[in-house]
């Protein structure tokens, strides 16, 4: 059985320099694993005119409607830093709208717009044509996405 490291402080008195080893990460396939699937994402959502993060946050904004950018930075873990910029693009694009709270200026309110509404029609075949690029079945996606929230907490 191989053991994959984390990263964990091993034994002072004993130098075990297999956890050095790339194949003995945990951290490395889902790093490549995670590339690869952007990779796959790219051209499909440039016919939407969207990046990945983009598409997230309109996932997000089809669901919801509106809400604070800080309650999307949670929900995307994303920090404000990066949702800015984003969203102001977004913006620009007439996805959503942004507006800074009346009671705290302090809080930035998003809105969906009807031509944001309107790209979910075009978005909708976006998860299956994911589906089909990927090489594994229903039940190890299944999987996959148990342990990947357990791991994100």
């Amino acid at each position: 059985m191989i053991q994959y490291y984390w990263g964990f402080k091993m034994s002072t008195d004993t130098k075990n320099y297999d956890s050095l080893k790339l194949k003995n990460q945990l951290c490395f396939p889902l790093y490549a694993a995670s590339r690869e699937i952007l990779r796959k994402y790219t051209p499909i959502l440039k016919n939407l005119n969207l990046t990945y993060t983009q598409y997230i946050v309109m996932m997000v904004m089809w669901e919801q409607k509106k809400l604070t950018v800080g309650d999307l930075g949670k929900q995307l873990y994303l920090d404000s830093g990066t949702l800015s910029p984003l969203l102001k693009s977004m913006e620009e694009k007439g996805l959503i709208s942004r507006v800074r709270d009346k009671d705290d200026e302090r809080v930035v309110r998003i809105a969906i717009t009807d031509e944001g509404e309107a790209l979910k029609e075009r978005a909708v075949e976006v998860p299956s044509q994911i589906g089909n690029c990927l090489n594994i079945n229903s039940e190890e996606a299944q999987s996959l996405y148990t342990i990947l929230y357990k791991i994100i907490g």
